[in-house]
């Protein structure tokens, strides 16, 4: 039966319920399934379309047992029957003429198919009737669940407003949201949820932005802040200009990375759908061998009798028993259920494959600067070579400073940011243009044209091999690098002037996810283009395993080979920007997002939304337990299809016995399958 909140392209080639694939978000199915009780069941039931035909069917069907108590003959009420059956089980009939004669496949429809027809002409026409009442009542439970896992989608479209109040020439004037251009400015009124992405140029408030991040706190917002759709406004009016189209916000991407995600099959998955198109047609064959071989080699009976079933009557019982549908079910509703219980935690998994794969790692390398740090390093210390008071910002002091400023200007790494921070609180930023023809140096550092010098910042490794760098200032670096800084130095052009220290600070709870993480089994590593004194001195506090430190960009991935020898499955974390192919080369690439970059969203295999790393620990349990659901389901299935099988061959299970063991182990592990949904996070 084709389940209308479903994709009609289904995993084991039933006619749709439970099996089917997401391909689109669909506010109607979700609609169905607000509620998981009897009422919303119920509400869902009647809707389906599918019922104005089969209904009146069977209800006709159901009369035709009255027929010889008017003196009708068996074999006419078998025929009537017969005519009767395809009105009555169109939705099993119909797709299963179709996969067998057009498709030229088997599938649980035909193996129904037979198996009504068949219940028919051995005169247990009772048992056809109850076929189809539990089959349709069965698919209509299995896609009322399969739409309650994937309502998170819905939920998130009607988060964000359809229409927003846009000001412009002074006047206000409420539109769609797709009518909105970027840099159009809206008003947003308090207690209202954020209709677009934008900057505040007015105002102050709080948000919360729970629907993007998972955390229901109230975060203060003012004039030059990022906020985003779907998070609601606090107790302030705020004017803001728009920075993305309707197709682009944050709420549309993470709808649409978390559609795709349900639309790319697991490992898990994808074998047991092969397994299934293998499964099937051995199915159909053991059943033909057990109706014929009995009766053919030991003269059994073929058709019932009073003391016994036939032959024929225990091959349609392991015909509706063997259908494969409970154990295909079982892993994509667990995934969909997994992933849509991550991105209610602000936890964007880009496949099913990734959910599936978390759970095997057994190493997890970091990237240090903005992942187990705050990555908003603070200069310490600027000492020129001739500066005149080590006590006092001095003119050779700013000097170096200002061509330090200017070498960063428009670079976006989180020590330029810190060297630029400085210069603004010291007032030499800008005193010289920024650098021209600006050239990165592979991580150690970069240069440009700097009044019409060919001028350069970086690390000591890189002015120990290029540059001529005094000794006294070789040594003072060494020192700071010891005590935990980072330390660039600068050359003009001409001669280097002088050197900068910085340090960053590790995140406050960087320690208590690497020992969740450490207590799952998991080797912590640090990979870092940093100096070995500030990595050793970040790691030491917080506990690190493994330090690797001033790395190049292709020393991380030769880093990553070695572990991914070591200990197999390997995940990297990081920025998402400038430890892409580090993300690229890891099994898992865990990207620290900020929820508006659209880079950020795309880039990795996982995301964790808001820049937020106590979320690792979380993903790795979600994924875990998901993969336990779907074990589960996978033993469940097999174990009760074999039991009530050997039953069936003893003789001893009526047609409609092994119908409702199908049913009852297809709805069992769609249940259990959502158990996903309700999965919570434990808080560090």
């Amino acid at each position: 039966m084709a389940d209308h909140t479903l994709s009609q392209t289904s995993c084991c080639g039933c006619s749709g319920g439970a099996c089917a694939t997401l391909v689109t978000p669909d506010p109607e199915g979700a609609k169905h399934a607000k509620i998981l009780d009897f009422k919303g069941f119920w509400h869902y039931f009647w809707r389906m379309p599918e019922l104005k035909l089969v209904i009146p069917g069977i209800a006709l069907l159901a009369i035709t047992f009255f027929l010889p108590r008017f003196g009708l003959g068996d074999t006419w009420v078998t025929i009537i029957q017969l005519l009767l059956l395809p009105v009555a089980g169109w939705f099993v009939l119909s797709h299963g003429f179709k996969s067998l004669f057009i498709e030229r496949r088997l599938n649980m429809d035909v193996l129904m198919s037979f198996a009504l027809i068949g219940a028919v002409l051995i005169g247990e026409g009772v048992e056809a009737l109850v076929l189809l009442v539990l089959f349709t009542l069965s698919e209509a439970i299995e896609g009322y669940t399969s739409a309650s896992a994937r309502k998170v989608l819905t939920e998130f479209a009607d988060l964000a407003p359809k229409h927003a109040l846009r000001v412009a020439n002074g006047e206000e004037h409420e539109i769609g949201v797709e009518e909105l251009n970027i840099g159009d400015h809206i008003i947003v009124r308090a207690g209202e949820r954020l209709p677009m992405d934008g900057i505040i140029v007015n105002g102050q408030s709080e948000l919360n932005q729970a629907p993007i991040t998972g955390e229901s706190a109230w975060v203060p917002k003012n004039i030059g802040d990022e906020v985003l759709s779907g998070t609601v406004n606090g107790s302030g009016l705020l004017q803001v200009e728009v920075t993305r189209l309707v197709a682009d916000t944050t709420m549309q991407r993470i709808i649409r990375l978390v559609t795709e995600a349900q639309a790319t099959k697991a490992k898990q998955e994808k074998f047991i759908d092969k397994f299934a198109s293998i499964y099937t047609p051995i199915v159909m064959l053991v059943a033909i061998l057990v109706a014929l071989i009995p009766t053919v080699f030991f003269k059994q009976p073929l058709w019932n009798t009073p003391e016994s079933y036939g032959w024929i009557h225990r091959g349609l019982s392991l015909l509706m028993i063997g259908c494969p549908c409970a154990l295909v079910i079982s892993t994509p509703i667990t995934i969909i259920s997994g992933l849509t219980r991550a991105a209610r935690s602000g936890v964007i998994f880009k496949g099913g494959v990734y959910l599936e794969g978390l759970s095997n790692v057994k190493a997890v390398a970091f990237d240090k600067t903005g992942t187990l740090t705050r990555g908003e390093p603070k200069v310490e210390r600027v000492k020129a070579v001739d500066c005149l008071d080590e006590n006092e910002p001095c003119e050779p002091c700013d000097h170096l400073l200002a061509l330090a400023s200017s070498l960063e200007e428009r670079s976006s790494h989180p020590l330029s940011n810190a060297i630029l921070e400085r210069a603004e609180e010291r007032g030499v930023r800008g005193q010289i243009p920024p650098a021209e023809e600006l050239k990165v140096l592979g991580g150690r550092g970069q240069e440009g044209i700097v009044n019409g010098k060919k001028a350069t910042i970086g690390s000591v490794p890189l002015f120990l091999a290029e540059h001529h760098t005094p000794e006294d200032l070789i040594e003072e670096t060494r020192r700071a690098e010891e005590e935990g800084r980072t330390t660039v130095l600068v050359c003009d052009g001409e001669a280097v002037r002088g050197y900068l220290t910085l340090r960053d600070q590790a995140r406050p709870e960087a320690i208590e996810v690497l020992k969740t993480l450490q207590a799952f089994g998991v080797h912590t590593v640090m990979l870092t283009g940093d100096n070995a004194g500030a990595a050793r001195h970040i790691a030491n506090s917080l506990g690190i395993h493994e330090v690797n430190s001033s790395l190049l960009p292709h020393e991380k991935l030769d880093a990553l080979e070695i572990l991914q020898k070591k200990f197999g499955m390997v995940a990297m974390v990081g920025d998402g920007i400038n430890d892409g192919p580090a993300l690229a080369r890891a099994d898992i690439g865990v990207a620290m997002g900020g929820a508006a970059s659209g880079q950020i969203l795309e880039t990795a295999d996982v995301v964790l939304m808001n820049n937020d790393l106590k979320r690792l620990p979380f993903a790795l349990r979600l994924s875990r337990f998901t993969n336990k659901l779907i074990r589960q389901n996978i033993i469940i299935s097999l174990g009760v299809k074999f039991t009530v099988a050997a039953l069936a061959i003893m003789g001893l299970t009526p047609l409609w016995v092994a119908v409702l063991a199908d049913i009852g182990i297809s709805l069992l592990v769609t249940v259990n399958g959502l158990r996903a949904t309700g999965f919570e996070k434990e808080e560090i």
